[in-house]
This record gives C-alpha cells, sequence and structure tokens, in this order.
C-alpha cells in the first residue's frame, strides 16, 4: 500500500525572509517527532502481519495431520481414537456415521488438494511506504503560519489517512476470511461426530485394560482405613530408619555425613515400601507411583501406627518443627514452677502473681504450669488437710484466692504436669516431661521458676529448643541448706556445679533474687517480686490512723523456722519471757497488724517475702546485715545489724520510735506493677515482645522472634553438648536414684494419668521412641 501526503504548499506563499534560529530548531523537533511516530506504526504493522501469517501455516500443518488420521481412520471398519495411547478394541461405528464420512472424504480431498497446491499463496503483505522528504519540506514551510491552521490540516490529513487503512484492513480481512471458510466448516462436521460417538469411546474406555491398570496403581498409593481396622506394628527396618534418622546430629559430630545417613534411611523404607507394593499389584506388573520423599513417607507411616494406639508426641529430641506460630497478634508465655496453692511458700504465691500481672497488660497469653500431686501426697503437702479430687477443683481454688487479693479478675490459663514429693528435700520433683505439658504451637517463651529445681532430673526435649526465649528465676539458695545436712561440703560441691551445667543447658537468661544465690552462668541480680496489694492497703490504713494520733501497740513479730520451735519454746520457759507462740497463719491477719516490729534474723533466705509485706503494712523491719536483704536497705524502717550486741540496739532503737510512713515511691517498688517492670527489663523480655532482641531473628511467617537458624557459635555448641549428656544421664534410673532421685518419676505414673487424663505411660513413652 503506497500512502502519499497531500501535496505541500507553495513555499513562496508562505516563508519568510527572516526566519529566526529558534523556529528552524523547533521545526526540527517537530519532523523528529513525526518520524519516530511513523516508524512505530509501520513496525507495529509488520509484527502483526506476520504473526497472521505464522498462525496460518501452523494451523496449515496441523490440519493436514489431522485430516491425514481422519481419512485413514474413515476406511478402516473398527472405529478408534488415536488419542487414547493404550489398546483398546471399541465397539464399531454405527452405519450413519460411516456413511456421513464416505460423503465427507471427497470435499475434503478438494480442500486438501486446495491448500497444498504449490500456487496457494497468502494474501501479499500489504507495504507502507512514505515520503518522510515531502513532510519535512511542509513543515518547514509551514512554521511561521498560525498554528491552529495547521493543527487542523493535521488532523484532516490524519483522518483521511485512517479511511484508507481501514478500507485496506477490511479487504485484507475478506481475503482470508474466504481462505478459513472451509476450516471452519470442517471443524463443525468434527464437533458433531464427536458428539455423537462420545457415548460409545466412554464405554469402550470402562473395558479398557489401561483402566485396570491404573485402578491397581492407585489401591497402592491409597488404601481405605475402613478396609483394615489394625494398623501392623513398625517392622525392624522401619525401626531402625527411625533411630538412624533421630540419631543424624551424633553420626554428624562423629564424621558420618548426612547424605550417608539419609541412605540408609531410604534403603531401609525402600525394602518395606517394595514389600507393599509387590504384595497390592498383579504379577509381573510394576508400580507407578515412585518415592519422592522417603522421610515424609516414614512420618506418615509411624503417625498412623502411634494414632491406633492412641499416642500423641509432638516432636523428637534433636529438633522441634512445630515451634510458635501465633495465631493472633499476642505472643505466648509459659510460667512452669515447682508449687502451687494451698502450700504457702514463695514458690507457689510469686509465680501466680507474675501470672496475674503479666497477663493484666493483654500484649501476651500467659499460661501458669504448677505441678499436680496425687492424693497421697497432697495430705502430706497441703495445710489442714486440705485435698482436690481433680485438677478443675484446685484451679476453682487458686483462682479464688488469687482473685481476693488483687481486685481484678486474671485472665490466664492454669496447666497441671504430673510431681512427686520428697520427704527428704521437702519439695516437689517433676515426673516424666515437664515441658511436653505446653504445646508445641504455644511454645514461645518460657519462665522457669526454679530452673535448677525443674531441671535436676529433667529427661524430655531440651527449653531453648523448644521455646524461642527461656527465663529462669532463681527463688532458694540449695548450697546454703545442702551444707548443714551429713556430708554437706561435698553434696554442696557437686549441686553447684550440676546447677551451673542444668542453668547454662536450658536458659538464655537467668535472673537472681539476690546475691545470696549461687553466682549462675548468664545471671543478673534484680527482685522481679512484689507483695500482695492488701499489705500495701493496711499499710494506707495504718498511715491514715497515725494522723489521727493512733499507735501500734508495743510488740514484735519474730520469724521462726519449724525445726526452732521446740528449742525457741523451751528457752523461753526457762528464761520467763512473755512470748506468744502462734500457728502459722497469713501475715495480714488481724491478730498480726497491732505490731510494729518485725525480726527476721533469718540468712538462709534469697528474698524474704515476709520482709516485704512487713515493710509495705508501715512496720519496723530488724534482719541481719546479708546480701539477701540488699533490696530493702534503702527503706528507713528497715533496720540491720552485724552482731548480736547491733541487734539488741536495733531493737531497742525500733521499740523507741513510730515508723515513717512510706512515700509513694517506695509503695510503688514494693508492688507487683514495679516489679513486673523490672522483670520485663532485666530478663530482656521487653526486647523480645518488641522483635529486637539480640541475637534473634524471625524464622516463622508470624510476628514472632525466633532463634536465628545461622551456623551456632562454640558457646551453643557447647550448651548443646551439655544438655544431651544431661539428656543421656537422666535417662539412666540407676543413676537417678544414686543421686537422689525419687524412683519411679523419669515417667508420670498410672494414678497421673488417671487424674490428668493422660495416656497410659506405656503408650506415651513407647520403647522404640527416643
Amino acid at each position: 500500500m503506497n500512502f502519499k501526503p497531500p501535496e505541500a504548499r507553495s513555499p513562496s506563499s508562505t516563508a519568510t525572509a527572516s526566519r529566526s534560529s529558534s523556529s528552524i530548531v523547533t521545526a526540527e523537533k517537530a519532523f523528529s517527532f513525526i518520524s519516530k511516530g511513523w516508524r512505530e506504526v509501520r513496525s507495529s504493522a509488520d509484527a502483526d502481519l506476520q504473526l497472521l501469517k505464522n498462525r496460518a501455516n501452523s494451523f496449515k500443518n496441523l490440519a493436514d495431520k489431522e485430516l491425514e488420521n481422519f481419512l485413514n481412520s474413515a476406511s478402516k471398519s473398527p472405529f478408534s481414537v488415536p488419542t487414547i495411547t493404550a489398546s483398546a478394541t471399541l465397539n464399531p461405528a454405527p452405519p450413519a456415521e460411516i456413511d456421513f464420512v464416505k460423503k465427507l472424504q471427497p470435499k475434503l480431498s478438494e480442500i486438501r488438494r486446495a491448500y497444498s497446491s504449490p500456487e496457494f499463496k497468502f494474501y501479499p503483505r500489504p507495504q507502507i511506504k512514505i515520503d518522510l522528504s515531502a513532510i519535512k519540506n511542509a513543515i518547514v514551510a509551514e512554521v511561521g503560519e498560525d498554528e491552529e491552521e495547521d493543527e487542523e490540516d493535521d488532523r484532516k490529513r490524519l483522518r483521511k489517512w485512517r479511511r484508507v487503512r481501514f478500507k485496506e484492513r477490511e479487504r485484507e480481512e475478506g481475503q482470508f476470511g474466504e481462505f478459513w471458510e472451509p476450516i471452519k466448516t470442517f471443524r463443525s462436521r468434527l464437533r458433531e461426530l464427536e458428539q455423537k460417538s462420545s457415548s460409545d469411546i466412554l464405554e469402550g474406555i470402562k473395558n479398557s485394560e489401561f483402566v485396570e491398570k491404573l485402578k491397581s496403581s492407585l489401591k497402592a498409593i491409597y488404601k481405605d482405613p475402613n478396609d483394615s481396622k489394625e494398623v501392623p506394628p513398625l517392622d525392624v527396618p522401619e525401626l531402625l530408619a527411625c533411630l538412624v534418622r533421630q540419631s543424624s546430629p551424633l553420626l554428624d559430630q562423629l564424621g558420618i555425613n548426612r547424605g550417608i545417613s539419609d541412605k540408609i534411611v531410604e534403603s531401609l523404607c525402600s525394602k518395606r515400601k517394595n514389600q507393599l507394593l509387590l504384595r497390592s499389584l498383579p504379577a509381573g506388573e510394576s508400580s507407578m507411583i515412585e518415592s519422592e520423599n522417603i522421610n515424609d513417607e516414614l512420618d506418615l507411616r509411624i503417625a498412623s501406627v502411634l494414632q491406633s494406639t492412641g499416642h500423641c508426641y509432638e516432636g523428637g529430641f534433636w529438633s522441634d518443627f512445630g515451634k510458635h506460630e501465633a495465631s493472633d497478634e499476642k505472643r505466648n508465655v509459659a510460667i512452669v514452677t515447682t508449687a502451687s496453692l494451698p502450700w504457702m511458700t514463695g514458690t507457689a504465691v510469686n509465680p501466680l502473681f507474675r501470672a496475674a500481672y503479666l497477663a493484666k497488660s493483654a500484649k501476651q497469653n500467659v499460661t501458669l504450669l504448677v505441678p499436680w500431686l496425687c492424693r497421697s501426697d497432697q495430705e502430706l503437702v497441703y495445710p489442714n488437710n486440705l485435698t482436690f479430687s481433680s485438677p478443675e477443683e484446685q484451679e476453682s481454688y487458686i483462682r479464688g484466692w488469687l482473685e481476693e487479693r488483687i481486685g481484678f479478675k486474671a485472665d490466664f490459663k492454669i496447666s497441671f504436669y504430673p510431681g512427686k514429693f520428697s520427704k527428704a528435700r521437702r519439695s516437689i520433683i517433676p515426673a516424666g516431661d515437664t515441658s511436653q505439658f505446653i504445646s508445641s504451637k504455644d511454645a514461645d517463651i518460657a519462665i522457669l521458676e526454679e530452673p535448677e529445681h525443674l531441671n535436676w532430673y529433667h529427661h524430655g526435649k531440651r527449653w531453648s529448643d523448644k521455646f524461642n526465649h527461656v527465663v529462669g528465676i532463681v527463688h532458694t539458695n540449695y548450697l546454703e541448706y545442702i551444707k548443714r545436712e551429713k556430708n554437706g561440703a561435698l553434696q554442696a560441691f557437686l549441686v553447684k556445679h550440676i546447677n551451673n551445667w542444668v542453668v547454662k543447658a536450658y536458659c538464655h537468661k537467668v535472673l537472681r533474687l539476690s546475691a545470696a544465690t549461687q553466682d549462675l552462668p548468664k545471671s543478673v541480680i534484680c527482685n522481679v517480686h512484689g507483695v500482695n496489694p492488701k499489705f500495701l492497703k493496711i499499710g494506707e490504713k495504718v498511715a491514715a490512723e497515725k494522723e489521727r494520733g493512733a499507735n501500734f501497740l508495743q510488740g514484735s513479730i519474730f520469724l521462726r523456722q519449724d525445726e526452732d520451735a521446740h528449742e525457741v519454746q523451751s528457752t523461753a520457759r526457762r528464761l520467763n519471757l512473755n512470748v506468744n507462740f502462734m500457728k502459722g497463719r497469713d501475715h495480714a491477719d488481724d491478730s498480726l497488724q497491732g505490731y510494729k516490729i518485725f525480726i527476721n534474723p533469718s540468712v538462709s533466705d534469697v528474698l524474704c517475702t515476709a520482709t516485704a509485706e512487713a515493710l509495705a503494712m508501715g512496720k519496723f523491719v530488724v534482719c541481719a546485715d546479708h546480701p539477701s536483704n540488699d533490696f530493702f536497705r534503702a527503706f528507713p524502717n528497715c533496720l540491720t545489724y552485724k552482731t548480736p550486741e547491733d541487734f539488741v540496739a536495733k531493737v531497742r532503737e525500733a521499740m523507741a520510735n513510730e515508723p515513717q510512713p512510706l512515700t509513694p515511691e517506695q509503695r510503688y517498688s514494693l508492688s507487683w506493677e514495679a516489679a513486673t517492670q523490672r522483670f520485663m527489663e532485666y530478663s530482656d523480655l521487653d526486647k523480645v515482645l518488641d522483635n529486637s532482641g539480640d541475637g534473634y531473628s524471625g524464622r516463622n511467617s508470624n510476628k514472632g522472634l525466633t532463634k536465628s537458624t545461622s551456623l551456632p557459635n562454640l558457646n551453643e555448641m557447647v550448651d548443646g553438648g551439655l544438655a544431651f549428656a544431661h539428656y543421656c544421664l537422666t535417662g539412666n534410673e540407676f543413676l537417678r536414684l544414686c543421686t537422689g532421685a525419687i524412683p519411679g518419676t523419669r515417667d508420670y505414673d498410672k494414678q497421673h494419668s488417671k487424674d490428668l487424663r493422660l495416656l497410659p505411660p506405656q503408650v506415651q513413652n513407647p520403647i522404640y521412641g527416643w
């Protein structure tokens, strides 16, 4: 197609003698712009025409092949379908279809000869030839004229060009439309034939041998659970494969490559799989399904066996792939402690308040995990013959006691783990793996109250492997108590190193309530305990009464141990002292509120809760100059002594004066709000919750902070080795008994499984598992 623009106007009619250099530059830019536009239009048109030609050639070749197949198949009596690879003899085509093919064959031959002829040619590609020099002359000549007249002329030329181009395209489409018409007719006839014979083809496929082979292969892949009610147990190759796979970290340390371990597992599993497929497939046939992931198949096999027994285990010893994946924006905090109400001990009361005040902020989900004692142990531990028949009953008691004292409803979860009471140590020892009572999806942040106590005989998953951040809080000065026993120095030496061992292996951070505790790895000193809010209210009440002129009674309260009671009473009777001996009772009891002096001579405490309560109630406190009392020195009502003479002087000073009222700052420092704030800061929990903790990087899809998967450093490798050695030693019952463990505490017993509605011990800990 040749296109020429309208005749250019005579330059003499419009040109002026004095054109400025700026007009020439403008003309050149306009010419360059239009030239570029024409080149783009031409390139686009060439590409469209080439694409159309390629598609036509492709369809021509395809139609040629299909037509040959169709004509060859039409001449045969048994009608076959070439698109099905499996050989299947179908019913002959109906006579009507054969007649149709015979009538259609001459026409198809004519079509084939027509478009296969060398004389057949596509409509030639139109060519666009533009005389750009004429356009350039026209633009240069018209630079000085009125711009509106130029624009009008350009629009006219553009409309004329569009009309010419539209007519050319109509002619092209008409030519190609005539060419495609026979092909369209041929395709419509084939579609009608396909619809008529579809029912016969499907019937033939149903009876084909191909389908039978496919069915047998699918049965080998999937077995209906209703076909067999019993799942066969793991055989020896599968047990060996489990053992090798779980031992791969140890084998790697011994120099056996991980790839070799994987090949061994694959070989063992392949034998089992081949046996199953040979039994399920017909003789002489091979399986169509190849193994893509041996490890996944082994996991499914183990899961089916465990499910048939009712066993539910949430991970292996080496790794935990089910780590916390938060379902909402909150993080999960688990507080694990060694005692529970109604036993009025520090590790029962303080973790309970910690859980309540951490949950009060509503920034994280909190779970308190406490020990559950069987009825026989409850009778030994809980006061006033108080016992519980179910965990729900004890939980109701705990929540009622707490809400009476804090004044708000605490929104946190209480769970129980099996425990047994040791008479020799006067403490509760966990039975079994305590970490398994926090599900993997909730295993995010763990707070271990008395981490050394919880892990002395811990035989289970490593806390720092299951949880993203583990904080230990040291409550008790065990070395001080052990030194008083027979061979105390030797026992204290051993316990000191065991404590260092387990804390380093299982914790990321350790908080010591005072310097009176053992100096443990990764530890800092901070008082993260507060006092019951009711003691602060009593202190406010006493301060208000003093302003009205009321004073304390002239008396003192001594804190004593039960084992010292008989000796103290005998001495008081011999000296004829006016001493009233009371049984254990709540420090906020009305009978104790009138005394103004609290005396605590203990040097075995870590941070005496009763001392903090006495200060909160506005009393004098006379206590030893000892690291356990460092936190209380800042209060003016705390009087410390170093010698017996100094003690007498401090008591006399307190008897002769009145305690000073607490300032708002002093009152706040004793509260659980302040204690929780100190805990968040010193445990790095504020950084962890804000996803800014050092040494951590997100690994899950949630906002949760998880441990980095990078190559561990030397300290991490040492900690892992310590944890593995501890796991191996605590798994031996003889070694456990030699170190003072309660017999049968490696796993929980049948009574625990009944009370807590757990799986039987033999199911929870099968012999083929770690």
